[in-house]
């Protein structure tokens, strides 16, 4: 009884020492959500640029990985002063890959901030001379914003991955078998065309949204480089080295004999076949794939896709184009892409209306946004690393335009007239 009297007039007297403890973390996430989103956010200025590619591009897929790679040095991570009193988030700098279909009129679009428009326009002028990059107003922009209403419906997705992110997914490298002397051997295969193909096929009253929301990170920021280090050396049988101390290494010796760093005959035996040798195909592709995904430049990147149609116009079989294109880049032993149920405007249980309308606003309002799918929550599963190569597999321009509807230049774009000489 004296117990609980004493823990009492504690409590009683001293409850108010617990109180910013508890208060804390509620308070710094108002603090920091209204710093970045009500101060820095409404700050920047957004910018939409289209990208018309010519009839047919000679430049190999791995052009589109330079130009992401170029893009990756808009990365600048904000310290402590610009995050706590300026409002930067922890990864300020985003940007998103769009392909839309507007009744089967198809746009390759970019939008970005206004400060990294010289960045972005370099980048893709250095790999592809001939396209046309202006700027244009935001398309999200032409229809209700209130969708769904009485006249408009939509269904929308975003993708996850089905391993941890370090697997890498199927890149334009399988696609084809590169050969130097054949210049156009690697696009006869393009998984884009497909995209388009189903995006060309729309109707009149009907849209479709495809996007990829990405910003360059490091490995300080998401440490895939460290995690996948560790799956393959799980995979290769790799100890780790751990370095003993002096006191460790006498001990070893007067208990063993045997001089520091020298391993123990079994150790020896194991040592003449090297762990690496002992893979087998399939073990020695996913450890070559994950040391390539590792080694590029890397972004965290959201995919997500959404079909829009007036509801005397709404066709079901096309609300799942982006599944259906995300499946290209799908392998069983390394990773693969899957629809994320937590964003899917399909729900079967309780008070179905109501969730399944919060549902396609929620998606609506994230993607004329360019937000995670859980704003203003981390965005989970739906957030992921994808490699500079993985990038530009899944978005560029398409090599040969012979599909109607497809925005493209009619005219190559001329250079300067030469300067007299004399």
């Amino acid at each position: 009884m004296a117990i609980s009297q004493t823990l009492y007039l504690i409590l009683k007297t001293w409850w108010w020492v617990l109180l910013p403890a508890i208060l804390y973390f509620p308070l710094r996430f108002i603090y920091l959500w209204w710093v970045q989103w009500d101060i820095w956010y409404k700050e920047q200025e957004w910018i939409l640029l289209e990208v018309k590619a010519p009839r047919e591009i000679l430049k190999p897929f791995r052009a589109m990985e330079d130009v992401l790679s170029r893009i990756w040095g808009i990365f600048d991570a904000p310290n402590w002063r610009e995050r706590w009193l300026w409002g930067e988030p922890l990864l300020p700098y985003w940007f998103s890959l769009e392909i839309v279909s507007i009744e089967g009129e198809i746009h390759f679009f970019i939008r970005a901030l206004e400060a990294h428009r010289h960045t972005i326009e370099s980048a893709i002028y250095a790999q592809y001379p001939e396209v046309e990059i202006s700027q244009v107003p935001d398309y999200t922009k032409n229809i209700p914003q209130d969708i769904p209403n009485k006249d408009w419906d939509l269904y929308g997705e975003a993708y996850q991955m089905g391993k941890e992110d370090y697997f890498p997914i199927k890149t334009y490298s399988k696609f084809f078998e590169e050969r130097p002397e054949v210049v156009k051997e690697e696009k006869r295969i393009d998984p884009v065309l497909s995209l388009l193909e189903s995006m060309v096929k729309l109707g009149k009253g009907e849209q479709f949204w495809f996007q990829i929301i990405a910003v360059p990170i490091t490995d300080k920021q998401v440490p895939y480089i460290r995690k996948g280090k560790e799956m393959v050396n799980k995979l290769v049988f790799r100890a780790p080295k751990r370095k003993k101390s002096m006191v460790g290494e006498a001990a070893e010796f007067l208990i063993t004999g045997r001089p520091p760093g020298v391993p123990p005959e079994e150790e020896k035996k194991e040592m003449i076949i090297p762990p690496e040798m002992k893979l087998t195909p399939g073990e020695r592709e996913i450890v070559q794939g994950i040391e390539n995904k590792i080694a590029k430049y890397a972004y965290r990147a959201t995919v997500r896709g959404i079909y829009l149609a007036r509801k005397d116009a709404f066709n079901a079989p096309h609300r799942l184009t982006a599944r259906a294109y995300m499946n290209h880049f799908s392998t069983a032993n390394l990773n693969f892409f899957v629809y994320w149920p937590r964003t899917r405007t399909r729900v079967h249980y309780w008070a179905r209306k109501a969730r399944l309308y919060l549902r396609k606003r929620k998606i609506f309002r994230s993607y004329i946004r360019r937000l995670s799918p859980l704003f203003p929550f981390p965005p989970g599963k739906g957030a992921y690393v994808l490699s500079n190569e993985e990038l530009a597999t899944i978005y560029h321009f398409p090599y040969q335009v012979i599909i109607p509807g497809v925005a493209r230049v009619e005219a190559k774009r001329g250079g300067p007239p030469p300067i007299p000489t004399e």
